[in-house]
């Protein structure tokens, strides 16, 4: 099968959930036999071009920067990739037996949707979030935000073969107005599915991700700061980079925990691998995740996680409370800390419990699992659009 990926960004240029699934997904595609092309925007080098093993990956627009000082993603580069994307499917898209793309940024979206009864092919989409009216208006004001939900809902309504990760964006994504029913893919993790056995947990708290204002890494310090007083010898690290990195940095130094808390950035990812199989827990303060794969890379060492109950966030169903880990009323200092003690409480009973959830649920949350649905999917034929 002929397969085109689209998707903005590509790991490890850019670190972040989707990225990864783009990537692994393509690669996996690849090794199965598939002819697969991945679009994306230019994010690499002159003379470090990518090289996927098996895949022809093909940049439709210039680097540009992705997003702003405020940590928001920035207009123009998604309507620079959606006309890159438009126009390479003018020419090429009858190329392509199914194309594959995340619905967000959107207008690479709506340029597949309009162009597939001209190139032919399958239009397939990840909805890894679908925002609600309050968070647009939230992100982007209230004119920004209602032409937001407006480009969201003109994406749902085309012809499509529509994927989620979470109950939560599949609910969303019908009451929006799908026609059809979309599937939930369970499975991103393409590590190990070896079970983990239970070790020793060090005094450390773990956060791994980028540095947005939505992963809220700020909140880390001073839950650390605050639990200490329960577990004197508590230190956590702050994995990651981005727009908030400075606020990481002022926090640490605002609650005097130099020394305590560390912030070194990106690092490879043997040293964050070997950070979480030692880790007390991974602490995951965001308020939205689409799905939240940190928690399965932890489970997959043996690692609980905290994560935070919210309308926006998927994260929690990815926890079973007491099982391989709990989730926190808020992201406040005191119940973060109230949250970390109570893990600490758990003991290596509660890690023997996250390797027999891993274990249980590994095949379940694999790549490899949702590769097959994935696949499946390309043979179905779309739901027409509505009237």
């Amino acid at each position: 099968m002929r397969i085109c990926i689209v998707y903005d960004c590509l790991f490890p240029w850019t670190v972040g959930g989707a990225e990864r699934w783009y990537r692994n997904l393509a690669e996996r595609l690849a090794a199965h036999g598939h002819e697969v092309t991945y679009l994306t925007l230019r994010q690499w080098e002159a003379g470090d071009e990518p090289g996927l093993p098996g895949v022809s990956v093909r940049a439709v627009g210039p680097r540009l920067a992705l997003y702003g000082r405020d940590g928001r993603r920035r207009v123009l580069p998604p309507l620079v990739f959606g006309a890159g994307v438009a126009w390479h499917l003018l020419r090429h898209g009858r190329r392509y037996d199914v194309v594959h793309t995340a619905s967000f940024p959107y207008f690479s979206l709506l340029a597949a949707g309009l162009l597939r009864p001209l190139g032919r092919f399958g239009l397939v989409v990840d909805w890894h979030e679908v925002w609600s009216r309050r968070y647009w208006r939230e992100y982007l004001g209230r004119v920004g935000g209602a032409i937001g939900h407006a480009v969201q809902l003109a994406c749902v309504r085309l012809p499509q073969r529509a994927f989620c990760f979470s109950r939560l964006h599949r609910d969303r994504l019908v009451g929006e107005g799908l026609r059809g029913t979309p599937r939930i893919l369970e499975g991103e993790y393409a590590g190990d599915l070896t079970p983990p056995e239970p070790n020793a947990a060090g005094p450390v708290v773990v956060f791994a991700g980028r540095l947005i204002p939505e992963k809220r890494a700020p909140a880390v310090v001073p839950a650390v700061g605050r639990a200490r007083q329960a577990l004197p010898g508590l230190r956590a690290t702050v994995f990651g980079d981005g727009p908030e990195r400075d606020d990481v940095l002022a926090a640490i130094a605002r609650e005097g925990l130099e020394g305590v808390v560390r912030a070194p950035g990106f690092v490879a990812a043997t040293e964050v691998e070997d950070a979480l199989r030692t880790a007390l827990c991974m602490l995951l303060p965001s308020r939205r995740e689409g799905y939240g794969l940190i928690v399965v890379e932890a489970a997959a060492r043996g690692t609980p996680s905290i994560v935070v109950a919210g309308e926006d966030n998927a994260a929690v169903e990815l926890v079973e409370e007491g099982v391989n880990g709990t989730v926190a009323a808020s992201a406040s200092p005191d119940d973060l800390a109230a949250a970390i003690v109570r893990v600490h409480e758990g003991g290596h009973a509660l890690r023997e419990r996250t390797c027999a959830w891993f274990a249980a649920n590994a095949r379940r949350l694999s790549l490899d699992g949702s590769l097959d649905a994935v696949v499946a999917g390309y043979d179905e034929r779309e739901p027409s659009a509505r009237s």
